[in-house]
C-alpha cells in the first residue's frame, strides 16, 4: 500500500481508502465485516462513511453503515488502527433532523454524537460536511445560477467556531468538506487562516475519466493549500469497470438498481468515452477497472482514492490498482480520448 499526508496534519492515510456506502442496502453486516477484513490485511488503514448511509438515501436504511462499522470496532478491538472518517448531513432529507439547514451547534452535536454512538468510539479523525447549505452546484449540477432569496445558510465563520468547540472537546480531529466548489473552500481556508480557526484538510468530490471537472478549478487549490481530493465514484458508478459495454446492465448492478436516478451515467457520450478508455487499457494490456483507478491514484491533488464494492473480487481488483504505474504514452491515449469528449459524466 501506499500512503499520502491528510493535508497538513501528520497522519498518513492509505492512497486507497474504503468507501462503505453500499452496506445496509446491496451488502449485508457479515459482508462488510469481511471487506473491512481484507482492506486492512492488504494495508488499507483509511474507512470512509457517513451518517445517511447506505445509499441511495433513505428513511428506513439511514445509519445502518455507521453502525456495521461501530459492530466490527467492538469485534476487532482495533479502532486505533483505523483513519476514519464520517459526514453530517446536508439540508433536505427531511428524515434527518427535520430536513432544514443542518450546520449549526445543536444539529452538530446531535450528528456527533449519533455518529459516535453507531461507530461504538469516542472520536472521528475526519468529520466532514456532505454537502453545502448554500446554493451552489453539486451533484452533478452546472452552470451556477444565484437565488437571491435563497434560504438564509449559516456562514463559513460561524461553521468553524462551532466545529472548533467540538475538536476541543476531542470528539473529532479534522474537518473536511464534500460536494464542494472553489468559492466555498477558498473561504473556509482564508477564514481559517485570519481568524485562527481549524483548517480544511481534505475535500470529497467526484474525479473518474468520465469526470475531471475537479482539475478546472480545485486542484490547484488542493495541492497549494495541501487541502488534497478524497475522489468519490472514481468509477463513474461502474460505468468505467467495464460491465455496461455492449448495452448490457447486469442484474444487481447499480445502474440496474438505481440508474433512472442518474442518467449522467446512462448518457451517449459516456458509453462511447468507456469504449474508447476500453481500447486503451486493452492496448496496454490492463483492466479498464485497473486503469482508470491508476489514473486517479497517480494525480498529485489527490489524497486517497474511495473505492467501493459490492464483492470480495471487484474489492481485490479495486485494491491492486495500487501497482498499475500508467506511463507517459498511456496518459497521452487517455488526455486524447478526454480532449474528444471531455467530461461526459459530471
Amino acid at each position: 500500500m501506499k500512503f499520502k499526508k491528510l493535508g497538513n496534519t501528520d497522519i498518513n492515510v492509505s492512497l486507497i481508502c474504503l468507501g462503505t456506502m453500499t452496506w445496509g442496502e446491496q451488502n449485508s453486516q457479515e459482508e462488510a465485516f469481511a471487506q473491512m477484513d481484507y482492506s486492512v490485511n492488504r494495508g488499507i488503514n483509511f474507512f470512509d462513511t457517513a451518517e445517511l448511509y447506505a445509499i441511495p438515501p433513505k428513511a428506513e436504511t439511514y445509519s445502518k453503515t455507521e453502525t456495521m462499522i461501530g459492530n466490527w470496532f467492538h469485534e476487532k478491538k482495533n479502532r486505533n488502527q483505523i483513519i476514519l472518517a464520517t459526514k453530517i448531513s446536508g439540508p433536505g432529507l427531511t428524515w434527518i433532523r427535520g430536513g432544514g439547514m443542518q450546520y449549526f451547534e445543536e444539529s452538530f452535536s446531535k450528528a456527533i454524537e449519533g455518529s459516535l454512538t453507531r461507530l461504538k468510539t469516542d472520536y472521528i479523525d475526519l468529520y466532514q460536511l456532505h454537502w453545502p447549505e448554500r446554493n451552489t452546484n453539486y451533484f452533478s449540477k452546472l452552470g451556477y445560477k444565484h437565488d437571491q432569496k435563497e434560504e438564509e445558510w449559516n456562514s463559513f465563520e460561524s461553521v468553524l467556531k462551532v466545529l472548533n468547540k467540538f475538536i476541543e472537546q476531542g470528539k473529532i480531529r479534522h474537518i473536511g468538506l464534500s460536494n464542494e466548489t472553489p468559492y466555498g473552500l477558498t473561504k473556509f481556508l482564508n477564514i481559517s487562516e485570519t481568524q485562527n480557526l481549524p483548517r480544511i484538510v481534505s475535500v470529497q468530490n467526484p474525479y473518474s475519466l468520465v469526470n475531471r471537472t475537479y482539475e478546472v478549478g480545485m486542484a490547484e487549490i488542493s495541492i497549494r493549500d495541501q487541502a488534497g481530493l478524497l475522489a468519490y465514484s472514481p468509477l463513474g458508478f461502474g460505468v468505467l469497470s467495464g460491465k455496461y459495454l455492449n448495452n448490457q446492465m447486469p442484474e444487481g448492478s447499480r445502474l440496474k438498481l438505481f440508474g433512472s436516478s442518474l442518467p449522467r451515467y446512462l448518457g451517449t457520450r459516456t458509453f462511447k468515452a468507456v469504449e474508447e478508455y476500453s481500447s486503451v487499457a486493452k492496448k496496454y494490456n490492463l483492466s479498464l477497472t485497473q486503469m482508470s483507478l491508476a489514473f486517479v491514484n497517480q494525480q498529485k491533488f489527490v489524497t486517497s482514492n474511495i473505492i467501493g464494492a459490492t464483492t470480495t473480487d471487484q474489492l481485490k481488483e479495486n485494491i491492486d490498482s495500487i501497482d498499475v504505474v500508467l506511463n507517459e504514452d498511456m496518459m497521452n491515449d487517455i488526455n486524447a480520448i478526454h480532449h474528444e469528449n471531455p467530461n461526459p459524466a459530471p
